[in-house]
């Protein structure tokens, strides 16, 4: 077992009624985590219990349906923006390695409903199976509500005006991914991970995760994979590689994975993780922002657009070539 990694905790309980002092407090520590590791865990983050353990349990019951049942919610399309992943249909260590063995895991990855249809985008929602979408959608609602606050606390983090990121959020690139790791009865080939080592797409990955063994590692400063400690009803919060970019690489987009349980534990070793991505607009430029500009450390990237970024990431995760 690897040593844990030393990621701050930060209490985001000054935002409902903190004074102004509080709030900057909060900010502070919620940046330099980011600088320094680009993981950071929130608790007192107002997101209720029930919500996250409804959507684990409904969760559960999908992932536990047969296979023929959960293909009827898979798209045609070979780069999967939405709807049911089955094993071995991706692999994201290949957005850096060019070549890897697919990963161990199965997902169900969803859209804001106020975005579905948009855009060729679209939900795949299982027709017998009704709660599941009432609790994707109210679970979406609180997790776009808990990404306003963190990107209110980044603009402090990042010395920016405040509202400067509002209009970047006005459509949001929010995605739901709900992931299983099943129990791995046959060993693993070598090499390959429950989720290989890959750095997130986007903005802010807001991460609930459980405690079964094989879980997430950081790869830190000294070249050591280390394990994200689990804390019950915490969030974990990592960075993206458009958000590292536009901060001129002030927050790190550090990289990450999940590894396989030890073969000789005891128990159960199924673990399930419930993933929020966000980002800005799809349609927005991403230029560095002005306060991570000086003229020691000027503009290292170029403008992009924001989905056409992420996008380039999908589709080589699913070793696809550009059209």
């Amino acid at each position: 077992m690897a040593d844990q990694a030393d990621i701050p905790v930060v209490s985001l309980a000054a935002l409902r009624g903190g004074g102004a002092a509080e709030i900057d407090a909060v900010a502070a520590k919620f940046g330099a985590a980011l600088e320094d590791i680009g993981f950071v865990t929130i608790v007192d983050h107002g997101v209720p219990t029930d919500a996250i353990e409804t959507v684990y349990a409904l969760a559960q019951e999908f992932f536990d349906r047969p296979v023929e049942q959960k293909l009827e919610c898979m798209l045609p399309e070979k780069a999967k923006s939405t709807g049911y992943i089955p094993m071995g249909a991706e692999s994201v260590a290949a957005t850096l390695n060019g070549e890897e063995a697919p990963d161990l895991c199965e997902a169900l990855v969803f859209i804001p409903p106020e975005q579905d249809g948009k855009g060729g985008r679209r939900n795949m929602w299982p027709d017998d199976f009704p709660q599941l979408q009432i609790a994707v959608s109210d679970y979406f609602t609180k997790l776009a509500s808990l990404s306003r606050d963190l990107y209110r606390i980044s603009e402090l983090a990042l010395d920016l005006p405040q509202g400067y990121l509002a209009p970047y959020f006005n459509d949001p690139a929010f995605t739901l991914r709900l992931v299983r790791y099943p129990e791995q009865k046959v060993a693993p080939k070598p090499g390959q991970l429950r989720y290989g080592a890959h750095h997130d797409y986007g903005g802010l990955t807001i991460l609930h995760q459980d405690s079964a063994p094989g879980g997430l590692q950081v790869f830190d400063r000294g070249g050591t994979w280390r394990d994200v400690p689990h804390r019950p009803g915490a969030f974990i919060i990592n960075v993206g590689d458009l958000l590292s970019r536009w901060t001129n690489d002030r927050w790190r987009s550090t990289l990450h994975r999940v590894v396989n349980p030890p073969r000789d534990v005891k128990g159960p070793t199924q673990r399930l993780s419930v993933v929020f991505f966000s980002g800005p607009d799809r349609n927005s430029e991403i230029q560095v922002l002005p306060s991570c500009v000086t003229d020691m450390n000027p503009a290292k990237y170029a403008p992009v657009i924001a989905g056409d970024y992420v996008r380039s990431k999908i589709m080589a995760s699913h070793d696809l070539q550009r059209p």
